[in-house]
Formats: C-alpha cells, sequence, structure tokens
C-alpha cells in the first residue's frame, strides 16, 4: 500500500476550505462563541440578549447558530461589551510575509 501525499493544512480550517473570507469568519466565530457562553452563564433568553446589546431577536438568533454572513465584527464587539467585556484590538507588524492577518482571542 502506498502512502498518499495530503495537502498540508493551514491554522485556519476556512481557509483550508477555500472560503474567500476565511479570517473575517474566523474571528466572527471566536467573537460569537464568547457572546454564547456569556449568553448562557446569564441563562438570557434571545429576546433578553437582544434587548441587552441592542441587537434583533432574529440576529441573536442567527449569532445562536453561528449564521455570521450578516453580522459584523463590529457589531459583535459590540455586543461583547454591552455585557460588560472589554474588547481589545492590537495592531502590530507580523513577523513574517506570510503571516499578515487578523487573530481573535477570547
Amino acid at each position: 500500500m502506498t502512502r498518499k501525499d495530503h495537502p498540508q493544512g493551514t491554522d485556519n480550517v476556512l481557509a483550508d476550505l477555500g472560503f474567500a473570507d476565511a479570517e473575517e469568519l474566523s474571528a466572527k466565530a471566536v467573537l460569537a462563541v464568547k457572546l454564547n457562553e456569556l449568553i448562557d452563564k446569564r441563562s438570557l433568553s434571545q429576546t433578553e440578549a437582544a434587548h441587552i446589546t441592542g441587537m434583533t431577536q432574529p440576529k441573536v438568533s442567527q449569532v445562536r447558530r453561528y449564521k455570521l454572513q450578516n453580522i459584523s465584527l463590529e457589531r459583535l464587539m459590540q455586543a461583547l461589551v454591552s455585557l460588560d467585556q472589554h474588547v481589545e484590538i492590537v495592531v502590530r507588524p507580523a513577523r513574517r510575509a506570510h503571516a499578515a492577518g487578523i487573530t481573535v482571542a477570547a
């Protein structure tokens, strides 16, 4: 049996799958995970979460289901701030030319 060569993946599965906006989607996903954790921790209904965050209930539902295409990074960050979180954005030079990109840690 011969071993097949497999392409080397990256740290971003969405990029590996060919999504053009993979970095943005990954950043949104990290923020949505944190937002959903806070909603769960506080036992908020979608209506209550919408009222606190200033989002509509359908938008909260989209976040809860990780349907993030129509929700901006800024909106997710604002929602986190409304739930008493501190959001920090850091800009620094990439260590390598091909390492430029977006990274979100929550």
